[in-house]
């Protein structure tokens, strides 16, 4: 029998009531339950977090039913049943002050009728949780259990709008105070969100908070592994390479390539974007899942505004105290890149985290982003270009797709541009990667650092570009420096090509290249 994929239910009882496919994360949940009081673990957005909380939710509740076969079900012998609130974010935007109080009382109201309180909307939203939480535990007898879903929800939607978004953390500070005010009255608490809140002001009251989110034990609670992906989903990757021709290892090759890549930890395995993996799954085909649903102008008006490019997020180094910058006043990039899913870790030593882009979706969906966004034009012209520049390149004819390019740059609005190369560079960067073209830029040799070498089936180009010079200067540079020489024992062809574009003329204006393989 085939399986039936979660598409788009985040509740474990939906799930396992159904009889629909599970990866089993229920050993590491009783883990945390039976550890410390204050949770909190990031994620980025559509990786899991809410089924988590579910999943916490079900076992609070002890519906020991739901969890027969799974790994909690040989750990767990008592399956006590406590009052759980699950205040759920998530589902709600957040555009004004109005719009969060509604959100509140609709989440609020639910529980006061549930435990006989009489309703009074125009109270402050923490003294109403308060009085939830003290009826719930002296109606039941047992510790309450709070879940907190996407805390930073609200957060997030007033980034751009810095006096709303103060008054919302007044707000939400006022609301979560009775996780600390009622600390005797709690059995647990977890929160999720995409953003880590050591230095949010809102849970400032709140003690001794374990942060699971760079815990090497608890790394693979979200998102899905190698092993549990070829375990769980054997029969829908023999479909999805079937309706692909590939074979079942060409399917995972690229699957792999595709989805999978974060890293959660020092030690963490690759993780696939569980949400993308389920709906090429379902759909049998390799779509950019996790990038349709979005990605927020605010992170493209600060990769705009820092001057930062696309072929620089790969190799970036932080240290850990950067992914726990506050939401509030972002002026670096790199915690929110890491903190929403836009790169992760690469590799850590001494303290000290490379990061990079996790895979080919989040890669080509952030060059697409970025030339919409740097470039409206962009959607009108990218059929016309992307044809004629695409099918250039790949019958290695570089005169056609350079006349391509020059047409096609001159179309971006002045302003974008930045007196040197480097927004060429990325702007083809962008470009190569939006046509699933392989593309490497700042490639480290043992003469020097090459600007980019984009390669086919057939060919691998290695390109110098240049800034108001001549494209001989190009060639000479790749030349002097043998920049070609560790492609020379490849079968495909190799060119050389210099490229110089003008600061008056913001584009393209020459180029020469030369076969040399």
């Amino acid at each position: 029998m085939a399986a039936k994929y979660p598409i788009g239910i985040q509740t474990f009882s939906e799930i396992i009531e159904n009889k629909m496919a599970y990866v089993d994360k229920t050993d590491l949940v009783y883990k945390i339950a039976c550890g410390t009081k204050n949770n909190f673990l990031s994620r980025p957005r559509r990786f899991g977090k809410s089924l988590l909380v579910t999943t916490f939710q079900a076992y609070f509740e002890g519906r020991k039913e739901l969890f027969k076969g799974l790994a909690i079900d040989k750990l767990e012998k008592d399956w006590v049943r406590y009052p759980v609130l699950h205040l759920d974010l998530s589902r709600y935007k957040y555009y004004d002050l109005s719009s969060l109080m509604s959100t509140l009382n609709l989440i609020l109201e639910e529980y006061e009728e549930q435990y006989g309180i009489k309703k009074d909307a125009s109270d402050k939203p923490g003294n109403r949780l308060d009085r939830i939480i003290k009826a719930a535990y002296d109606q039941t007898g047992r510790q309450v259990v709070v879940l907190v879903d996407e805390y930073d929800a609200p957060m997030l939607d007033s980034n751009s709008k810095p006096e709303l978004q103060q008054e919302i953390r007044d707000v939400m500070r006022g609301f979560f105070s009775p996780l600390k005010a009622r600390e005797a009255n709690l059995r647990f608490v977890f929160l999720t969100g995409i953003t880590k809140f050591s230095q949010l002001s809102i849970f400032s009251e709140l003690n001794n908070i374990k942060n699971y989110s760079l815990d090497d034990e608890f790394a693979t609670i979200c998102g899905i592994t190698q092993d549990e992906m070829l375990a769980t989903f054997h029969e829908g990757i023999e479909a999805l390479a079937k309706a692909n021709n590939l074979t079942y290892d060409g399917a995972v090759a690229r699957l792999k390539e595709q989805y999978d890549g974060y890293h959660f930890s020092v030690n963490c395995p690759n993780i696939y974007n569980p949400y993308s993996l389920l709906n090429a799954l379902y759909d049998k085909k390799f779509g950019n899942y996790w990038f349709s649903t979005g990605t927020p102008t605010f992170l493209l008006d600060l990769l705009k505004d820092s001057n930062m490019l696309l072929p620089e997020l790969e190799g970036i180094t932080a240290t850990e105290d950067m992914f726990d910058t506050p939401t509030d006043n972002i002026t670096n990039p790199v915690p929110v890149l890491y903190q929403s899913g836009y790169i992760t870790i690469r590799e850590s030593r001494n303290g000290m985290y490379k990061l990079g882009i996790p895979n080919e979706e989040v890669r080509q969906g952030l060059s697409q982003s970025m030339l919409r966004y740097i470039a409206p034009r962009y959607i009108l012209q990218q059929g016309t270009f992307a044809w004629n520049f695409g099918e250039a390149m790949r019958a290695d004819d570089i005169d056609a797709a350079m006349e391509a390019l020059k047409v096609y740059l001159a179309g971006f609005p002045y302003d974008i541009h930045r007196n040197s190369e480097a927004i060429y560079q990325a702007i083809l960067y962008s470009i190569f990667n939006t046509l699933n073209f392989t593309i490497r830029a700042e490639v480290k040799t043992a003469t020097g650092r090459l600007d980019l070498v984009v390669s086919t089936h057939t060919s691998i180009f290695v390109m110098e570009l240049k800034y108001d010079k001549s494209p001989d200067v190009a060639l000479e540079q790749i030349e002097s420096k043998q920049y070609t020489l560790p492609y020379m024992q490849d079968h495909r062809n190799v060119y050389e090509v210099g490229i110089n574009f003008s600061s008056k003329e913001k584009t393209v204006v020459d180029w020469k290249y030369k076969k040399v393989q």
